[in-house]
């Protein structure tokens, strides 16, 4: 499976299999974040299983679990916190990799404008133009 590198630090990516983690360790990534909710689709592997998985390849791991559309501050607060703690780089994922991006962008808001967030996500292949309310919001809230 291809990664979408967003940033030096951060790609995003569909659901991961067990031989995409090993790919994920193999290529240089320290960290897996999951933005899929446990039981979302017949099949798909629970954060504990990927957790004991990246474990097993050396990778680092945090759920921060999400429904599409419904990102809330409090989950982009613990998207930033995910990623100031786990070691970089880090790969989110979560069934197409737009969830993985949107959190990405809405935890980078108090550190560079929306334009450079959106276009970041865009050149990776992520639309989230949606966001710029949010992200603007963000950004303010980060400077009072």
């Amino acid at each position: 499976m291809a990664f979408k590198q967003i940033t030096s630090s951060f790609s995003a990516a569909p659901q991961l299999t067990q031989a995409d983690l090993a790919a994920a360790a193999q290529a240089g990534y320290r960290s897996i974040i999951s933005s899929r909710p446990d039981g979302e689709e017949a099949g798909q592997p629970s954060a504990e299983v990927i957790a004991r998985l990246a474990s097993e390849h050396g990778l680092a791991f945090a759920h921060v679990p999400i429904v599409p559309g419904k990102a809330t501050d409090a989950d982009a607060d613990r998207m930033k916190e995910a990623l100031a703690t786990l070691p970089q780089p880090t790969l989110g994922f979560c069934r197409s990799g737009t969830r993985a991006a949107t959190l990405w962008a809405l935890a980078e808001a108090d550190r560079a404008d929306p334009t450079t967030i959106i276009g970041q996500a865009k050149a990776a292949g992520y639309d989230l133009a949606d966001l710029t309310p949010a992200l603007k919001r963000r950004s303010e809230r980060a400077d009072q």
